[in-house]
């Protein structure tokens, strides 16, 4: 059983930063993307950023040049920093791992339970 717990949420003022990190437990042999999705009250969810195993990094326009994602393949964790961060950037973000691979040769998707960020002042 593959289980992502995610940390790092917060209230912040606008233009401050946080940083997510979502580590993936389990008897897992190998994850391909990883990343994170948001979900502001009354919208829909959205694509923040997504990470390949090799590193190649995809962002949504809204966020793009302010949060970087990256990870740690040995650590099967995933991280987001969030920098410039707006009262819009608002709502529980969720990891997701996609494709991972147990050592029982078993293959699913799998999501954190999500954590709040609330940019306020």
């Amino acid at each position: 059983q593959v289980q992502l717990v995610e940390s790092g949420g917060g209230l912040v003022q606008p233009g401050g930063s946080l940083r997510l990190s979502c580590a993936a437990s389990g008897s897992i042999f190998t994850i391909n993307d990883m990343g994170w999705y948001r979900q502001a009250p009354g919208k829909e969810r959205e694509l923040v950023a997504a990470i390949t195993s090799g590193g190649t990094a995809n962002y949504g326009d809204s966020v793009k040049g302010r949060f970087t994602i990256s990870r740690d393949n040995a650590k099967h964790t995933v991280y987001l920093q969030m920098n410039s961060l707006k009262p819009e950037d608002t709502a529980v973000y969720y990891c997701y791992a996609e494709r991972a691979i147990t050592t029982f040769g078993e293959m699913n998707d799998h999501w954190g339970q999500g954590t709040q960020v609330t940019v306020s002042s």
